[in-house]
């Protein structure tokens, strides 16, 4: 019998091929009707025998392309209209769009294939693409995604793209970006030697310049990227010379897999991060250290080539391991307009390697990590950005910006919790710039209007997010304390809003609901009913402010608070700069001196204590010092770091690490012991809560979380306990992670009214 039915799918089906599929299959089972593009997903009518009709829908929701995500499918019949054949049609938007915008896909093998094979007419061709990989969010300019959308508008297809555009059996069918030599976009390198055209010339030379030890500055998929000769120490120290980098780790790209595992460790889930369609940084224990690249860390960051343009950069014979750093100065964001490459990057790189296609919007590189918890996302951009995050509970927008660090934004539009690329640091004019560019392109990509919509923002008084939020015109505006929204993003990510849990939120700095600078929070309760803040480590001092965050011996001598006349006698006995008594008189006079609960800082403050008397020149610097030293000694003992129901109690475990210092024992075991004995007082403080409040689940968030062997103590202790651990797998525990908590707490805030 002859059916209709009308067929809509949500979730990552846009600009995967998924239009295509569907024809394909409707061809397949001898049906009619079309597909098109809609504002919420993929729309279809279909026209035919029901068990046919029935057959086609069962394959297409189970055998969907690789790059595609679907999250919710809706069928309904629907009156025949009698079509002739089975087409798609142009898109559709005629209301606010809902669909998920997809993230970049590294180059397929198919188009690998092609790119090498002399006789294919796109040999050597840097911009090669086609419906199962390339470029997405870096080129789509507004929705739904179409070619006249996105900056490939400017290139018309030639007669034989266009021809693989309309053929529905051909791999390029719809492929949106799809190009050739004769109608596509080029490369060009211009440096000293003037300008060189024509892609393979450009691409032999920047090759020959990376080998003779020359920094290129290349564009790539999201921004430019600076590149040198990861084994050359004199281009390694003169690239953080000119890019006064200090001693932040350089991010690495190698030919293949086997030159990977050459210089890292690798696990089956770290190979599987390192070849997914994303192709992120991973971070993993190096097996061979390059002098420069990532100073006092026994951490490599290594990713492959994701583009076309990064294949041929070492089939022309360039170095086989090379840094690949954001084209930026230190704490700004990628550079990604051509102009601005060539006049910021003057005195920086040597030459430009340049592509014609615009980028729509600067992404940088995504950085995960496999902890003893399972994968992590360090930071989230390209190949997870834009994807919804999670679902949440909200029938208004909500428009979450985050913290001033780490910065992203999510935007909840239908439900869907739609998370920015990493923006970085606001405190950093260009960012606070892109920071803005951003919130507009996406309000404006989903046609949202501020008046309708709820903003959420961090409760620091002085955060430029804050101020901007304020600013404003909206339907509501909430507060998010910080570390609530850090424990928040860990349950939205698993979709459990309602779940009771103990939260653990430990880091840095967060603007506390007293005033004070928190960052060693217990909270019990959900993100539904509320998380009352249950516990915090012992309030400190911090001499200076934030100052202390940057000078690890100032924290130091504000977690020697109640006894400055030892305070005194420890520095002089250690030889400390007079940095450290200055801070320790701050402390006893109680000038610009805060009161704070920050872990992050106690880590600082170890680190300060161990040898680590110099300022940080990256964030986190003292406590990546910490565990590295700490990963090098054997675990002899543990420090007292009491409980008693409401602190965690720092000074018995600080006098304990003082006197094992101040005796000459090796600074590595006290690290160790150190690591231990947090992890510990993390335990029990958590198994009392838990019986207390009958709750056998924690969330573990905040950046000290990011310790890796912090993490495997954790893991060794709760191994036997009936307590479940949760930390965020695609959604960092750092302030990267702040926006989809707050966007949670804001849309339960809203749904419970």
């Amino acid at each position: 019998m002859k059916i209709a039915q009308r067929i809509r799918i949500y979730g990552v089906v846009q600009g995967v091929g998924f239009r295509p599929f569907v024809f394909r299959k409707a061809k397949r089972w001898k049906l009619r009707g079309w597909v098109r593009n809609g504002e919420s997903g993929v729309e279809i009518h279909v026209e035919g025998d029901a068990d046919a009709i029935q057959q086609f829908v069962q394959e297409i929701t189970d055998r969907y392309p690789s790059s595609a995500k679907i999250t919710n499918l809706e069928i309904k019949d629907a009156p025949l209209q009698e079509a002739a054949d089975f087409k798609i049609l142009a898109s559709t938007l005629h209301n606010r769009p809902t669909v998920q915008i997809p993230a970049d896909l590294a180059v397929c093998p198919k188009c690998l294939s092609e790119l090498f094979d002399p006789a294919n007419r796109r040999f050597l061709y840097p911009y090669i693409n086609c419906t199962d990989c390339g470029p997405r969010y870096t080129v789509i300019e507004r929705l739904p995604y179409d070619r006249p959308y996105t900056t490939m508008h400017m290139w018309s297809m030639c007669p034989a793209c266009s021809a693989e555009y309309y053929d529905p059996a051909d791999r390029r069918f719809h492929a949106q970006p799809t190009a050739c030599p004769d109608c596509g976009p080029h490369y060009h390198v211009q440096g000293q030697d003037g300008e060189i055209h024509g892609d393979e010339k450009a691409i032999k030379k920047t090759a020959e310049l990376l080998r003779s030890g020359l920094i290129v500055a290349i564009k790539g998929l999201g921004g430019y990227l600076l590149a040198c000769d990861a084994e050359n120490e004199e281009a390694i120290w003169e690239l953080r010379r000119r890019k006064r980098r200090g001693e932040k780790p350089f991010a690495l790209m190698v030919k293949d897999l086997e030159t990977a595992r050459a210089f890292i460790d690798i696990c089956a889930e770290e190979e599987n991060f390192l070849t997914s369609s994303a192709r992120p940084i991973v971070l993993a224990r190096a097996r061979r250290l390059l002098p420069g690249v990532a100073p006092d860390n026994s951490d490599l960051g290594v990713m492959l080539p994701y583009t076309p343009l990064h294949h041929l950069l070492f089939h022309f014979d360039a170095p086989e391991v090379l840094v690949m750093t954001s084209a930026n100065r230190s704490s700004e964001p990628i550079i990604y307009d051509d102009e601005e490459a060539l006049k910021a990057l003057e005195g920086i790189a040597d030459a430009w390697l340049i592509g014609e296609r615009p980028i729509a919007r600067r992404v940088d590189d995504s950085v995960v990590r496999v902890s003893p918890f399972g994968p992590t996302v360090l930071r989230r951009a390209r190949g997870y950005a834009p994807l919804p995050a999670a679902q949440l509970p909200s029938d208004r927008p909500v428009l979450a910006v985050g913290a001033d660090l780490k910065n992203t934004i999510t935007l909840v539009v239908n439900g869907q919790a739609i998370m920015s690329q990493h923006l970085g640091d606001l405190i950093k004019y260009e960012a606070y710039m892109s920071f803005e560019q951003t919130v507009h392109d996406l309000l404006s990509m989903y046609d949202v209007r501020l008046q309708e919509t709820i903003v959420a923002y961090d409760l620091h008084p002085d955060y430029q997010s804050t101020t901007f939020a304020h600013n404003l015109e909206a339907y509501q505006h909430i507060g998010i304390q910080h570390h609530r929204a850090h424990v928040a993003s860990v349950l939205a990510e698993r979709n459990a809003l309602d779940k009771r849990v103990i939260g653990v939120a430990f880091d840095g700095t967060g603007f506390g609901d007293d005033g004070a600078i928190w960052g060693g929070e217990l909270f019990v309760g959900s993100a539904a009913e509320g998380l009352k803040r249950r516990g915090h480590l012992r309030y400190a001092m911090l001499p200076g402010g934030d100052a202390a965050a940057r000078m690890p011996l100032q924290a130091l001598a504000g977690f020697f608070v109640d006894d400055p006349k030892w305070a005194i006698n420890v520095g002089k006995q250690l030889s400390f700069p007079e940095r450290f008594f200055t801070a320790v008189k701050m402390v006893e006079k109680q000038l610009r001196t805060f009161p704070t609960t920050s872990v992050g800082r106690l880590f600082d403050a170890a680190a300060a204590l161990l040898g680590f008397t110099g300022p940080i020149s990256f964030e986190g610097q003292a406590a990546i010092w910490l565990e590295h030293l700490a990963r090098t000694a054997p675990l002899e003992k543990v420090y007292s770091f009491p409980w008693n129901g409401k602190e965690l109690d720092y000074r018995p475990f600080l006098k304990e690490m003082t006197e094992d210092r101040l005796k000459g024992k090796d600074a590595a075991v006290i690290a160790r012991a150190f690591h231990r004995s947090v992890a510990e007082g993390i335990f029990r403080s958590v198994r009392s809560l838990g019986a207390a409040y009958e709750i056998d689940t924690v969330v573990l968030s905040g950046g000290v979380f990011q310790n890796s062997l912090l993490l495997a103590d954790l893991k060794e202790l709760f191994f036997e306990s009936d307590m479940h651990i949760w930390v965020g797998e695609e959604v960092p525990p750092n302030d990267g992670g702040i926006s989809l908590g707050q966007a949670a707490l804001a849309a339960a805030a809203h749904s419970n009214l």
